[in-house]
């Protein structure tokens, strides 16, 4: 009789802190404890450009986590690149940006620059990089690449100037009759 009542109770304790365990859905992330960086994007092309152009992006981040994030250094691959970015604590549902301007005086060819950002987050350093092709000085160059979703294409105006934008650069051209 003793086993049968203890089981009744033990199965009783267990059915009620089942039903009191919240259920989340499928798609929630669990907020980390402590600060978390997460980054809009790991890597940013800026097509083809002459030796010797500056060129400049800025990668935007939001703390994530449940406590202040603070970036304390930024560690680049070499001097060609100067990062700077958002120096005061970035609050839990915050966001902040990390600013890479690449020097191509000197280089040649494929470039691919990693920025190591050193901050407090839970998930360690975190990564990000500008990529590009350099040309010599008097080389024709082509656009970065993009899709016909993210470029829109003005026909030529009366005055013959043809006007491209892709993403949030702008690209003048005039044609030659």
């Amino acid at each position: 009789m003793k086993k049968v009542l203890f089981l009744a109770l033990s199965l009783s304790v267990m059915g009620l802190s089942t039903q009191a365990q919240s259920v989340q859905p499928a798609n929630a992330q669990a907020k980390v404890a402590g600060p978390q960086i997460q980054f809009e994007e790991q890597k940013f092309d800026f097509g083809a450009i002459r030796t010797g152009d500056v060129v400049d992006h800025t990668f935007k981040f939001k703390n994530v986590g449940t406590q202040p994030l603070v970036i304390a250094n930024i560690g680049v691959t070499c001097g060609c690149t100067t990062p700077d970015w958002t120096r005061e604590p970035i609050m839990p549902g915050k966001s902040g940006t990390v600013t890479a301007k690449f020097n191509s005086a000197g280089k040649y060819g494929m470039q691919n620059k990693v920025l190591t950002v050193e901050s407090n987050s839970v998930g360690g350093n975190a990564m990000v990089a500008i990529v590009g092709d350099v040309k010599e000085a008097g080389a024709a160059l082509q656009a970065a690449p993009v899709n016909a979703a993210e470029a829109a294409v003005n026909e030529s105006a009366p005055d013959g100037k043809q006007k491209l934008k892709m993403d949030d650069r702008k690209i003048k051209a005039k044609k030659k009759s």
